[in-house]
């Protein structure tokens, strides 16, 4: 079971994340969870969003460059270690992960990461196999 990210290369420059805001904001695309990474010259803008083809055509007809990538969101316990335990079990499994972002939900003691991986079929697998629980589009946009 995968999510489908969006990502954005923005120029590293003012205006640039507001404008990309402002065409989501009208296309009526609403934001659940957001990264960015920058280096001088350009960003990269990670977002899981309620309708990721909508969010994808307005973002291109606004004349930024997007694309959607499959990621895997697992849910896990917000406790010391759980890191360890996800990066033990991936070096164990020979899973390479790609990049990674996280959100804590305030209201349990859940954690969800969201994984970008080499092999996502086999990540995803290989955490089922491990009984983590993957959670669809639909459950991440609920949060």
């Amino acid at each position: 079971m995968t999510v489908q990210q969006i990502s954005v290369f923005l120029e590293n420059k003012a205006g640039r994340m507001a404008a990309a805001a402002a065409a989501l904001k009208d296309g009526g695309i609403n934001i659940r969870v957001l990264t960015i990474a920058e280096n001088e010259r350009y960003g990269v803008l990670r977002m899981i969003v309620n309708d990721p083809d909508k969010a994808t055509d307005v973002l291109k007809n606004g004349g930024f460059m997007a694309k959607q990538n499959p990621i895997i969101a697992v849910e896990v316990a917000d406790k010391v270690g759980i890191m360890h335990d996800i990066m033990q079990l991936c070096d164990t499994e020979n899973v390479n992960i790609e990049y990674m972002y996280s959100f804590v939900e305030q209201m349990s003691n859940r954690a969800i990461l969201f994984l970008r991986f080499e092999d996502t079929d086999a990540a995803a697998a290989m955490f089922v196999k491990n009984g983590y629980k993957l959670l669809s589009s639909d459950e991440v946009c609920k949060i």
